[in-house]
């Protein structure tokens, strides 16, 4: 773990800067400022197309699944929480910390994730709903997709930053086989994120066909045993990876970077608490 600079560090003050704020989390307010604009009008025409619905749309209430909306809803709230865990770990000089409560972030962003792609499967394949064939999937599919989007970036930011938290602060030649390391590093994560997620997605949809049992399962391991086999290879190179091998390149000095990914993790889970109810939650009051 990196040794914390002597001296305290302001995080909420660049007095270097005209503005007093630094130059990053001011960058990063403008986006959001733009961003917020941006949901604005998707969420403005998805209410009005739902307030004024032209014939034939289907009904919402036949389609949504509340229950699986709120249980994503609630572990995108656990996300955020985990994110203002991760600022202030790195603000203190934490840096096991940060790194553990990133990762949580960013399981809980992948289960968001993992949520809506089965929500939009179940929506489009056995409700019928595309984009294509009427008002309703084409307003619902393009404000949730975006913001499906948001949280696949913000999960890719969270990825790059934790695998940057392990940059040597040794010689150049050091920092030049890291830089081959993170590659990998980044390689393999991504690679079990992702069959993790196809892993748990096939499994629900195996249990909901057959039910759960001793035979579903064995079943299920016997079909998928491959993607099981790389999962928890990737989990095992993962913790390899995680290994301390000296002083690192991130500290107290980078929780200007952490706190900007903050700033855009909260807003994108301030924005899905506002969709939640808009397009969900308003359908259900009579």
């Amino acid at each position: 773990m990196s040794t914390a600079a002597a001296g305290a560090i302001d995080h909420h003050h660049d007095p270097t800067t005209s503005t007093g704020i630094p130059n990053k989390k001011l960058l990063m307010w403008a986006f959001l400022a733009s961003d917020c604009m941006f949901f604005g009008c998707l969420i403005s025409t998805h209410l009005i197309y739902r307030l004024h619905p032209p014939p034939g749309v289907p009904a919402a209430r036949q389609i949504f699944s509340i229950e699986l909306t709120s249980f994503s809803t609630f572990i995108l709230l656990m996300s955020s929480l985990m994110m203002a865990l991760a600022v202030n770990a790195i603000q203190k000089g934490n840096l096991r910390s940060m790194r553990a409560s990133i990762l949580t972030t960013i399981l809980f962003g992948s289960i968001f994730l993992g949520c809506q792609v089965y929500e939009f499967n179940n929506f489009v394949y056995e409700k019928h709903l595309t984009i294509t064939n009427s008002i309703l999937g084409s307003t619902f599919f393009t404000l949730t997709g975006t913001h499906g989007t948001h949280v696949a970036i913000g999960v890719l930011w969270l990825t790059l930053m934790y695998v940057r938290s392990f940059k040597p602060s040794g010689p150049e030649a050091a920092k030049g086989t890291w830089l081959l390391l993170s590659f990998v590093h980044l390689i393999v994560f991504a690679a079990t994120l992702v069959l993790s997620m196809y892993l748990v997605l096939h499994f629900t949809r195996a249990a909901q066909a057959s039910g759960f049992s001793g035979g579903t399962c064995l079943s299920f391991v016997g079909s998928q045993y491959p993607a099981i086999l790389g999962a928890i290879t990737g989990f095992l190179a993962l913790r390899w990876f995680a290994q301390p091998r000296g002083a690192v390149d991130f500290d107290q000095h980078n929780a200007v970077d952490v706190e900007m990914m903050g700033l855009y993790w909260h807003f994108v889970d301030i924005v899905w608490i506002v969709i939640f109810t808009a397009v969900y939650l308003l359908e259900y009051i009579s």
